[in-house]
């Protein structure tokens, strides 16, 4: 299976862009993403929702670059402007062994989509090392269902985002046609692979799916959309994150309507709307 999403690096179809470049030749697509992983920093991350973090701290790697192009995207120096630098891929295995090492609970892997082959060739070689700790796909959402197939048994705990559900928005956000059809389809096939969550003795997750709503201004009415998808078409027991850590960032401000913070009582009555559909495991942040 790895040497098949190896070859689709050749016509890159890793994500839904499917930009069709040979990154075997040193061609590169919407994302930036060539032959080597684009990894911008790693560390043991504290922020993350409690039953990632711990009390140890998730194994964090974030990658450079991105399959979305979000006019509100906090790590935009990442994201956008790509800083990091190329590393092989036993590197990457070698700071995965390290962050296990110093203690964290997982590796999380932060917009891993354009470096599907490489994290998972890592990841077979960090395994055979000693690797033991749960694998976090920590994902826009943008993902190709495919390819998500094809990781079945490999990620412990995937962490999608669910940002809209009108296609409209989120061309206009994040230039990422048919995101609601293609995001609902991979939380889909994310929750037919991991189900609900599961906790260790320590109360940190080994396994399932968490989904992140983020709310963003204006668009409320979408992340209550999403609610209600996750709640008919998913499972009420299914764990959700409702993210109020919007900021008008990067280029925020060009658009009006979202140039702004989220409300507390627009944050309210989402969680309320989310908890009327029979929601329950929600994690505030």
């Amino acid at each position: 299976m790895l040497s098949e999403l190896y070859k689709r690096l050749q016509s890159c179809s890793l994500c839904p862009r499917r930009c069709g470049v040979d990154r075997t030749r040193g061609e590169r697509g919407f994302c930036g993403g060539g032959m080597l992983p684009w990894v911008a920093s790693f560390h043991p991350h504290f922020g993350e929702e409690e039953i990632l973090s711990g009390f140890r701290g998730s194994g964090t790697i974030f990658f450079s670059g991105c399959n979305m192009a979000c006019v509100y995207c906090q790590n935009y120096t990442i994201s956008h402007f790509r800083e990091g630098m190329e590393l092989t891929v036993e590197d990457l295995a070698a700071i995965m062994l390290a962050l296990e090492k110093r203690g964290c609970h997982n590796i999380n892997l932060v917009t891993p989509t354009h470096f599907t082959p490489q994290i998972f060739d890592a990841l077979t070689l960090a395994r055979k090392r000693g690797l033991s700790v749960p694998l976090v796909y920590n994902t826009s959402g943008y993902e190709d269902l495919e390819v998500l197939r094809s990781l079945r048994g490999l990620v412990d705990i995937y962490l999608p985002d669910m940002r809209y559900s009108k296609e409209e928005s989120a061309i206009r956000y994040s230039q990422a046609p048919q995101y609601p059809k293609v995001c609902r389809e991979a939380i889909c096939e994310m929750f037919a692979q991991v189900g609900n969550v599961v906790l260790n003795e320590e109360g940190v997750a080994r396994r399932g799916l968490i989904v992140r709503i983020l709310i963003i201004p204006s668009l409320e009415d979408e992340a209550k959309d999403n609610l209600r998808f996750l709640a008919t078409s998913v499972s009420r027991d299914v764990y959700v994150t409702l993210l109020r850590q919007y900021r008008p960032l990067y280029r925020a401000r060009e658009f009006p309507e979202i140039a702004k913070v989220v409300s507390d009582q627009v944050y309210r009555d989402v969680l309320e709307y989310g908890r009327s559909l029979g929601l329950h495991n929600f994690i505030l942040q």
